[in-house]
């Protein structure tokens, strides 16, 4: 992913109003992110534990989204996938997080859901910059360069869904 500016992600919103978008809380270390080893940028809002953010690239444009998760989590003894980068992990380390519609549909209170890392770091996963729990990542036949590709595709279809 290209390094991206505060502007770029206020900008990026599909699926809350300028307004929201313009009040939303950002990461504080933008200029420290490791770009070249993230497929989107993720992060939770401190401030309001059930909402996290994602912003990325699609077809050439800056596309960010808001998301909503239950603040009860699994127990610990329950394992869970991401449907994104397919790491699983134990207790509330994967989430069923829920995005509202684009448009009419969302302002109807349309939304669609999928299950993510709680971090959202399945970028650094997917690259073994960072480890899940014991059993949290498969070994595959597919490379890392597939792997990755497969995890941007996965994330595009989900952001296809909050407009159909």
């Amino acid at each position: 992913m290209r390094a991206v500016s505060e502007q770029d992600i206020r900008t990026s919103f599909i699926n809350c109003s300028k307004g929201e978008a313009k009040r939303l809380p950002l990461p504080r270390d933008l200029g420290e992110r490791r770009w070249e080893d993230l497929d989107f940028l993720g992060w939770r809002d401190l401030s309001a534990p059930d909402r996290s953010y994602i912003v990325t690239e699609q077809r050439g444009e800056l596309v960010g989204i808001t998301l909503r998760f239950p603040s009860q989590q699994r127990g610990f003894l329950h394992r869970s996938m991401c449907s994104v980068c397919l790491t699983t992990h134990p207790g509330s380390g994967v989430s069923l997080m829920t995005a509202r519609k684009r448009g009419q549909a969302g302002r109807e209170g349309n939304s669609v859901g999928i299950y993510l890392c709680t971090d959202l770091d399945c970028s650094l996963y997917v690259r073994g910059r960072k480890t899940a729990a014991p059993g949290g990542r498969f070994e595959e036949s597919l490379t890392v360069e597939q792997q990755i590709e497969r995890t941007r595709d996965k994330l595009s279809a989900f952001l296809d869904t909050l407009s159909a």
